[in-house]
């Protein structure tokens, strides 16, 4: 199979550097496209890929295409990708806001879309990635899309109107997640430790409490009584939280990033 990229900024580099790394897809199997030329090349020779510098070209060369092109230049970019349209190849986009029907309205109505709403943890290897298809991509071509994701972190198939959620929970909020390490930090710093410690002690114990939610279904108030002691010191910081509505707070958050997405969708 052959893999292409057209867009290799933040997120396109990201799932590149995150495939290539779990060695799911091959430097030799994989072409790369960006706005600009020389940077792209500078990029390919540093990953051992192929840069490509017309955009319909590397669509005749895919099997696989990733669109990672920032929202606004869609449609600057579309018209000449589907000019050299095949209904082999699997367009997988990942730009909040893009619609699967969008797509298609260049594409065509035989072409097989695929949305993912991915996150930038994929730059370490700890990717969460929704999948969306049309009714042209078959069960086995989401699996491998699915399948493809597997070894840089997790991948799983939702409805399309369920992007929106996908953006808040996961695609958004590594941006809130690092906001709260940050505060951590600057707590333990103002109590006298090294700045940099502190970072490594609040971003390990966040990673930590993450793994364990993962590996059990015990609902998420148990797990949080159970750090806590009568008396403690951690029911004190967890009452100081609700007394702060510190839940509302973030849903509201999330929900924020959820109409945004819903508005940028409806344009």
């Amino acid at each position: 199979m052959k893999y292409g990229f057209i867009g290799v900024g933040n997120m396109g580099s990201a799932i590149l550097r995150g495939l290539l790394n779990s060695r799911k897809i091959s430097p030799e199997d994989v072409y790369i496209c960006g706005r600009d030329f020389a940077k792209t090349k500078k990029l390919a020779d540093e990953l051992e890929v192929e840069a490509i510098d017309k955009k319909a070209e590397i669509v005749k060369k895919s099997d696989f295409l990733f669109i990672g092109v920032e929202p606004g230049t869609f449609k600057d970019v579309m018209p000449e990708i589907s000019a050299a349209h095949d209904d082999k190849v699997i367009y997988i986009s990942m730009a909040a806001g893009i619609t699967i029907e969008f797509l298609a309205d260049y594409l065509g109505a035989d072409a097989k879309i695929i949305r993912i709403m991915p996150n930038t943890p994929a730059k370490v290897g700890e990717i969460m990635v929704s999948v969306s298809r049309n009714s042209n991509v078959s069960d086995e071509e989401v699996k491998s899309v699915i399948d493809l994701f597997s070894n840089m972190g997790k991948a799983a198939e939702v409805p399309e109107d369920m992007i929106h959620a996908v953006i808040g929970v996961s695609g958004s909020s590594p941006a809130y997640t690092y906001m709260y390490i940050d505060a951590l930090a600057k707590s333990a710093a103002a109590y006298g430790i090294d700045p940099a410690k502190a970072r490594v002690f609040a971003a390990q114990a966040v990673l930590g409490a993450a793994k364990m939610v993962l590996s059990t279904d015990i609902d998420l108030g148990v797990l949080v009584k159970n750090v806590c002691s009568p008396g403690g010191t951690t029911i004190e910081a967890v009452e100081s939280l609700q007394n702060d509505d510190f839940e509302e707070i973030v849903e509201r958050a999330a929900k924020a990033a959820i109409e945004k997405s819903i508005k940028m969708s409806s344009k």
